[in-house]
């Protein structure tokens, strides 16, 4: 799974200075690119999610997560739910101040800009991979 590093100590101050909260890598289907991944591997990181942000650069994987929400947020996004071996349970597209409904054996969840996963040809059944 994706975990944060245990190494950190809570009271050191010079821990505000390192982030590592999220860390970068690839969204692939069948073996080929989609787009550049954000991966939140904090609790923080997966809490702040897509607010506050005029947009994703690619995409951003939160897990573990099984419903996603766009209270915060200032543009539509597409969200998948996917289940730990990367099957696409639900693709939804949500607007700001909005809720997903949950899908209880999804994993993880991929959110991106509006009209990505069309552009993608994204489906549900497909199977996505993150490496990074």
């Amino acid at each position: 799974g994706i975990r944060t590093p245990r190494w950190r100590r809570r009271r050191d101050p010079l821990q505000r200075l390192i982030d590592v909260s999220t860390r970068n890598g690839w969204l692939l289907r069948d073996g080929k690119v989609l787009a550049a991944a954000e991966i939140a591997v904090s609790t923080r990181a997966r809490v702040r999610g897509a607010r506050g942000r005029d947009g994703l650069a690619g995409v951003l994987v939160l897990a573990p997560c099984r419903q996603v929400h766009s209270f915060g947020v200032r543009f539509a996004l597409d969200v998948a739910l996917c289940a730990g071996d990367g099957t696409v349970l639900r693709i939804a597209t949500l607007e700001p101040r909005r809720l997903s409904a949950p899908s209880f054996r999804a994993r993880f969840a991929v959110e991106a800009p509006a009209g990505a996963f069309q552009r993608w040809g994204l489906e549900t059944g497909q199977v996505l991979e993150v490496r990074g």
